[in-house]
């Protein structure tokens, strides 16, 4: 192993090779039980601390929990096994279960042949990156780590009703779900056993879709990567709404009663808008990542809301919260913090803010798509081999500063690596349509042939 180990979301890669191999998971769990030891301060009163793990349904997930256990073990650190449960439902029990720390087996909306690991702080914040560079330089110093003499571990299991408990209650007492006819689309993940029973529990009639996971088939044209799958189903069996989710339930994206999408964006426009008129948006801001769009911007300021604008990434937007005092915040991919509730995103808890949102305005589904109108975006997707520095590539820099001035005062070009997938993006947004696609197939062009790639582009 070498190189740079943690990602914008944890570590990730493909079970058996590096850096997801047995010998690797273990060191990585030792190190960081180490670091959040000497972190936290915590005093356990002659127990020993302990971790927090929850997974989802991949058929990887075990095997990494067992890797995880015996390097935690050997840091003298008791693992609670959460089992299969949501991201956020680890972030929510980690400071309620008395945990120095939280760990979550996922690799979100990847396929299922990739895992990934994922650290939550004792409070149940993301790892900060300082904790994430002091792991990484432990482990690349390949300093032989202890046995573990046995492992410590034990069920937490029967404590994730605390978690639903928590979900129920961010309902306004006035509301329930009575009377609509809910599609849930669970992606095969770790929603399946959470969001379906929620809210049945609340009155709705729920159609459920991908809700039979066999460790092979998250995310497999279902839940928030294939959207239309919802859609589809809610047209067809004439629902008031649907909601997909993604493997590890971190995130949500929505469609009307007419199967039109609403996404992330849609969903912040809804939460700002209701905020403001209960008077609960703090700060008067609201935090967005820079692929937002332009038209949710316009919203926003013409209702006197400022927005706060950062990098990709819901670490990036959570921090913003923190700094500036917001409740609210998001990225257009589904992910949202409500941060009156949690300190993190959760698809199942924005589903019931956003549902709220719609009972309480007392129209279809389909006026919170239309609260403004979104600025013609394309968006390509470029499968890459290799992640050259971009400003190291004159001609690709060359063709994105064209696309810029050509776009100046009407719209905006944004070239980025993916954290989490082999892939490029290229985001140009412009009154235009047929613009923004031939600007943007202009560019991925350009990176294609200077590079010496060979990948097509794909929206």
């Amino acid at each position: 192993m070498s190189g740079r180990l943690f990602g914008t979301d944890g570590v990730r890669g493909i079970p058996g090779r590096e850096p997801l191999t047995p010998a690797t998971v273990r060191a990585l769990a030792y190190h960081a039980a180490r670091v959040f030891l000497e972190r936290s301060g915590v005093k356990v009163n002659g127990r020993a601390p302990r971790i927090a793990v929850g997974r989802d349904t991949r058929g990887s997930g075990p095997a990494l929990e067992k890797s995880l256990v015996l390097g935690f073990s050997a840091a003298g650190v008791e693992t609670v096994d959460l089992g299969v449960i949501p991201t956020p439902g680890v972030s929510f029990l980690t400071p309620r279960l008395g945990c120095c720390a939280g760990v979550v087996i996922s690799a979100s909306h990847n396929p299922a042949e990739y895992n990934g690991i994922k650290f939550f702080d004792g409070h149940g914040f993301k790892m900060a990156p300082a904790m994430e560079h002091e792991v990484e330089r432990r482990l690349l110093a390949r300093r032989p780590i202890p046995e573990a003499r046995g492992t410590l571990r034990s069920s937490g299991a029967d404590r994730t009703s605390l978690y639903l408990d928590f979900l129920r209650s961010s309902l306004p007492a006035a509301l329930d779900l009575d009377g609509v006819r809910l599609v849930v689309d669970c992606a095969h993940g770790a929603a399946a056993a959470f969001a379906p029973k929620l809210f049945k529990t609340l009155g709705a009639e729920v159609i459920p879709l991908g809700v039979r996971p066999n460790g092979r088939n998250i995310n497999a044209g279902c839940g928030a990567l294939s959207p239309e799958t919802m859609a589809r189903e809610v047209r067809r069996r004439r629902a008031h709404a649907g909601v997909a989710f993604d493997g590890d339930a971190d995130r949500a994206l929505f469609c009307d009663e007419t199967g039109a999408l609403l996404d992330g964006d849609a969903v912040i426009g809804a939460a700002a808008a209701r905020l403001l008129r209960t008077g609960g948006l703090k700060g008067g801001k609201v935090a967005l990542t820079v692929m937002s769009n332009f038209g949710l911007v316009r919203f926003l300021n013409e209702r006197g809301v400022q927005v706060v604008t950062t990098p990709v990434g819901d670490r990036h937007v959570t921090a913003a919260i923190e700094r500036e005092g917001l409740s609210l915040g998001g990225e257009n991919s589904g992910h949202v913090v409500f941060r009156d509730f949690a300190p993190t995103g959760d698809g199942i808890l924005t589903a019931l803010q956003t549902l709220s949102a719609w009972r309480e305005s007392g129209k279809p589904m389909s006026a919170l798509r239309r609260l403004y109108s979104p600025t013609p975006q394309a968006l390509l997707n470029l499968r890459v081999r290799h992640k050259p520095a971009l400003d190291g590539l004159p001609r690709t820099q060359a063709a994105i500063a064209r696309a810029a001035k050509a776009l100046s005062g009407r719209g905006r070009v944004f070239v980025r690596y993916s954290g989490t997938e082999p892939s490029l993006r290229v985001l140009v947004e412009g009154p235009r349509k047929a613009e923004n696609a031939r600007i943007a197939g202009g560019i991925a062009r350009t990176y294609l042939t200077e590079t010496g790639q060979t990948e097509e582009a794909h929206s």
